[in-house]
């Protein structure tokens, strides 16, 4: 007999609102595996602010109950639009203490086929069999840093993902890559708090969400141009809301319009934050060298900077075989592309009984799963899936 019917690796707003849908079925043992919000927490600057807005960063649960709304009145504070990072992540913890009072804070080292089904290794060493796992977490692993930057050590340049209080930069010259919300919200926060800091962006503008907020506000008009997540372009923000939809595109489309819908883009409330910060556009790196305990970099237009640490806002690429729980011979019996698991409707993967949640199901559902709003679509489609078809692991 395995310990539990589905075993849940994460406990983000994906693994949270998984477990909170499954755990209503009769019958089916769930588990949860992991941390609360730790990604939210130990890989997100303090001081900044979700870019979605507030109806695209609820938390999904099949009764629709937990949202932000009833956290602000169960918790007595006032908690307005953009949301507070920190809020959100006591939000997370709030909607996890009222769905999965038991949830299981150890971390999981390893994930193998078994006889019946998959046995997980937990970081004390225990081990235990699950008919099903469902993986749900985040996109920590995923942090991408340019080629040019490999060699170089900690010391000099470092991801954003690596930083909590971005005041220990304190006294120093940054270079900030990127023109996303995180680039651009790290380097005001940097600014902010007496540090010179300047930011370098490869594209020829910088992007703006929300340009005309009236777009987004007034009902009669929003309603026709945007889905209420708000994710992607004005009209295609309707395909993007509705994943069945979008993966139903030609591929030639998905790729046309996936990268529109997240391409590096800076919240429209920010703006005004980054007055007094040199953002250079249409800047590509020729070279980066260490120089003693600085970094130099020479840039397309024959500049040449130099910097006592160079912060990397250059995102996220999804590659499953970053999962370092996952075993390769797990890993091999999975159908990818590009680093993305293909998935069914189900969310399941060519090895039976093996789900991903989140932005690895983003190649198949779309660029819906890179945000918090896409919890509603998979965890019902992921319930759906298991409550339809027992699982029987590939072998």
């Amino acid at each position: 007999m395995a310990d539990c019917d589905i075993a849940i690796v994460g406990a983000g707003p994906y693994g949270l609102s998984a477990a909170a849908h499954l755990r209503g079925i009769k019958g089916l043992e769930v588990r949860v595996f992991g941390e609360p919000m730790s990604f939210w927490e130990r890989h997100m600057p303090v001081g900044m602010r979700l870019r979605s807005p507030w109806d695209g960063s609820h938390i999904a649960d099949p009764d629709g109950e937990l949202t932000l709304d009833a956290f602000r009145t169960a918790s007595g504070n006032h908690l307005g639009a953009p949301v507070p990072l920190a809020r959100f992540i006591e939000y997370g913890r709030w909607f996890q203490s009222q769905a999965i009072p038991g949830l299981d804070r150890r971390k999981v080292t390893s994930v193998v086929l078994g006889n019946d089904g998959f046995q997980l290794t937990l970081e004390d060493g225990q081990a235990l069999d699950s008919r099903r796992v469902v993986i749900a977490a985040g996109i920590a692993p995923f942090a991408w840093r340019p080629p040019e930057f490999s060699k170089l050590p900690g010391s000099l340049v470092s991801h954003l993902s690596g930083h909590r209080d971005l005041r220990r930069f304190g006294g120093r010259r940054v270079a900030v890559i990127g023109g996303g919300q995180s680039a651009l919200e790290s380097a005001a926060l940097l600014h902010e708090s007496g540090i010179s800091v300047e930011v370098f962006v490869r594209s020829p503008i910088v992007h703006w969400a929300w340009r005309r907020p009236w777009l987004h506000t007034f009902k009669p008009v929003s309603a026709l141009l945007y889905a209420p997540p708000d994710v992607g372009p004005a009209v295609i923000s309707h395909i993007v809301a509705r994943p069945n939809w979008f993966r139903r595109l030609p591929r030639l489309l998905q790729n046309r319009w996936g990268p529109l819908s997240i391409r590096p883009a800076g919240a429209g409330w920010l703006k005004h934050r980054l007055e007094g910060i040199d953002i250079w556009t249409g800047r590509t790196i020729l070279s980066v060298l260490p120089v003693g305990e600085e970094v130099s970099i020479r840039f397309n237009d024959g500049r040449e900077c130099r910097f006592d640490h160079v912060l990397l806002g250059t995102g996220y690429r999804v590659d499953i075989s970053r999962y370092q729980f996952l075993s390769s011979s797990l890993l091999a019996a999975v159908r990818q592309r590009n680093g993305f698991p293909d998935l069914d409707h189900g969310f399941e993967s060519s090895v039976k009984g093996l789900h991903f949640l989140g932005a690895p199901a983003a190649w198949t559902f779309g660029p819906l799963m890179r945000f918090v709003a896409g919890t509603e679509f998979s965890s019902r489609a992921l319930t759906r899936r298991i409550t339809s078809r027992p699982a029987k692991p590939s072998r």
